[in-house]
């Protein structure tokens, strides 16, 4: 999503087919505020991804486990191991699979097809969604924050911390109101158009953004309990010993927040939860 100004009116524009939305400049706050009741859209065409053939280097997800949305359109799982499809920073790519708000089909299990994620130094594993900056002067960000569990096998699943999370109205779509969450940050890898190495896509630029985009995890910030999981401390020593093999991936609003006793609500007018493009890890066997 680009910003143009011109003299006291600023234009934004967001493409969902065609839409065009012009204000004045002493409403330009108010109004970027009121992006985020609309629903995520992508405003470039991210053609030709996904490639015809993943990159035999990028440890992806590759098998899907389970999946049950049904938003229209966006209901094909595959669309979660078929390459990572990022649309940079101010847009969000079409290929990904939709989860539901709330219900069975808010949640994702993906894996790598029998193989385990290392526990290696710094970050593991990287989730990819298709959030976007709203403007180029803005730190606000359109996105469907998500939470992340993770199991060795299958039946035990850790996540990491998310006490941090207590946003106003007037920041929730800030990236640090959301701390612990995924589906935060822009992609800006594309496997057919802009490709990275693995260690690239490993690289941080600062402030929990990473060269090629997305939220990446470190396993060794998982913690005992924590919402919507059943880990205790043998379980979390088992996953950072041993590695995991499952990756689950819910929307926010469908894990119960126990501070509040509802779910993680963020703002939004659509009826769709967190959008996935795919993950990545750092290292397999």
């Amino acid at each position: 999503m680009g910003q143009y100004q011109f003299k006291s009116i600023l234009c934004i524009c967001i493409f969902s087919f065609t839409f065009l939305q012009c204000i004045e400049e002493d409403n330009k706050n108010d109004f970027l505020l009121s992006l985020l009741t609309l629903p995520r859209v992508n405003n470039s065409s991210v053609s030709p991804c996904p490639p015809t053939s993943l990159p035999t280097e990028i440890p992806i997800a590759n098998t899907v486990v389970s999946a049950n949305s049904n938003v229209s359109g966006f209901s094909n799982s595959t669309k979660a191991i078929n390459g990572i499809c990022g649309g940079g920073e101010f847009s969000g790519s079409l290929d990904v699979y939709a989860l539901n708000l709330t219900g069975a089909g808010a949640t994702l299990i993906l894996s790598w097809g029998g193989k385990t994620v290392k526990n290696v130094t710094g970050i593991d594993f990287i989730v990819y969604e298709n959030p976007f900056r709203v403007s180029e002067a803005s730190d606000r960000y359109a996105f469907d924050p998500m939470v992340v569990h993770v199991s060795f096998n299958g039946t035990e699943y850790c996540g990491f911390d998310l006490s941090g999370f207590n946003p106003s109205v007037s920041d929730s779509n800030k990236i640090s109101s959301w701390p612990g969450f995924a589906g935060l940050r822009p992609v800006i890898y594309n496997m057919a158009t802009k490709p990275f190495t693995l260690d690239e896509l490993f690289t941080s630029t600062g402030s929990g953004f990473l060269l090629g985009g997305g939220d990446g995890f470190d396993l060794n910030n998982l913690i005992v309990g924590g919402p919507g999981t059943n880990c205790d401390a043998a379980a979390r020593t088992n996953i950072q010993t041993n590695g995991f093999k499952f990756i689950r991936l819910t929307t926010a609003l469908a894990v119960n927040n126990p501070t509040t006793g509802t779910g993680y609500v963020y703002p939004h007018s659509y009826d769709n939860g967190s959008d996935i493009d795919g993950v990545v890890a750092k290292e397999v066997e």
